[in-house]
């Protein structure tokens, strides 16, 4: 019996400070948002960047499986200004990437992204806060 109660209290004092550590870290996390995109499918991406790297955020706008050699204009707004605005190709899977860094603003920071074939069609858009 008292050993029993001493192995789950000793669990219990190694289990505390480590949740604590994994509940304090949602900063470094990744925040994701992921749709539809015409045949295909978008994912966006927002990391909080470490101090030591910098600080800020890397924002990624992935298409996948979109028709390969089609080409697309990405949009990346942060807090409602243009962050970057690319025109890519889409790769022999089907696959593109528009990557941009930004700095982190005071309060809330808000990131949008719109897709657009080059062609006409269908647009991908999607909306991320992080504070």
């Amino acid at each position: 019996m008292y050993r029993t109660t001493a192995l789950i209290t000793a669990g219990a004092l190694v289990a505390a400070p480590l949740a604590t550590l994994l509940a304090a870290s949602p900063a470094s996390a990744d925040t994701s948002k992921r749709g539809a995109c015409g045949q295909g499918s978008y994912e966006l991406q927002i990391d909080r960047e470490d101090a030591d790297d910098g600080g800020g955020f890397e924002v990624s706008a992935d298409l996948d499986r979109v028709a390969p050699g089609s080409s697309w204009t990405v949009v990346i707004r942060h807090d409602g200004k243009r962050a970057i605005r690319a025109t890519r190709v889409a790769d022999g899977e089907g696959d593109l990437e528009v990557d941009v860094r930004r700095p982190d603003t005071s309060g809330r920071d808000t990131f949008r992204f719109k897709a657009v074939p080059t062609s006409g069609g269908s647009t991908c858009a999607a909306t991320i806060t992080v504070s």
